[in-house]
């Protein structure tokens, strides 16, 4: 929001909640959840701890919440590919999506959802489990997605829609990984491209 957001006390919060929700999102998806301190992320967002909890809960709240607007945000494809006509067309845009979001100029490599939660230990357990739940939902739709495609005739009657759906998954969470590594818009756009070359066609 543009407007100073008013606290639960109806005073002005002082700072531009949407702007210090964005830099905790980055934050988390450069630094993971366990990497992420609070002292880093009052930094991060310029805001100060009171304020951090009023506005948004604690770490574990605050990191539900810039996973929602990761998800409304630059991992926004899911949903877009989803309402495509064709499940090649799904599947296209969601490996597209996929390159896009993870190699974003000036933006940090890979994932909020593989990156956020990698190396967790007992502490990050719950931002663990919230991003596994995340990206069982993205393999559910998508199963879903591909299974109606097979009944429609869109893919052959023969087509696996669930191992359909993992090799998407498996491939786009692959894509950020190496987007981590350093990989390329092009090299990983490549990748995506040769999943859709042997799309089985129906």
């Amino acid at each position: 929001m543009t407007a100073p957001e008013k606290s639960l006390l109806g005073r002005p919060r002082g700072f531009d909640t949407d702007q210090a929700l964005e830099r905790a999102m980055l934050y988390f998806w450069e630094h993971g959840y366990e990497g992420a301190s609070l002292s880093d992320l009052e930094g991060a967002m310029g805001i100060g701890r009171t304020s951090m909890y009023a506005a948004f809960g604690n770490k574990e709240q605050l990191f539900r919440k810039a996973l929602d607007r990761y998800a409304e945000g630059p991992a926004a494809y899911t949903e877009r590919a989803l309402k495509k006509a064709t499940a090649r067309e799904v599947a296209a845009e969601f490996l597209t999506g996929a390159v896009r979001a993870s190699t974003r100029p000036g933006g940090p490599p890979g994932c909020l959802t593989v990156q956020g939660a990698l190396a967790t230990g007992h502490s990050g357990q719950a931002a663990h489990d919230a991003l596994v739940t995340w990206r069982d939902d993205g393999f559910h739709h998508l199963h879903e997605r591909f299974r109606r495609a097979v009944d429609e005739g869109d893919l052959p009657p023969g087509a696996d829609a669930r191992k359909l759906a993992r090799l998407v998954m498996t491939v786009g969470n692959g894509i950020a990984v190496q987007a981590a590594s350093g990989a390329s818009r092009a090299e990983l756009q490549e990748v995506a491209d040769a999943v859709i070359d042997t799309w089985p066609s129906p």
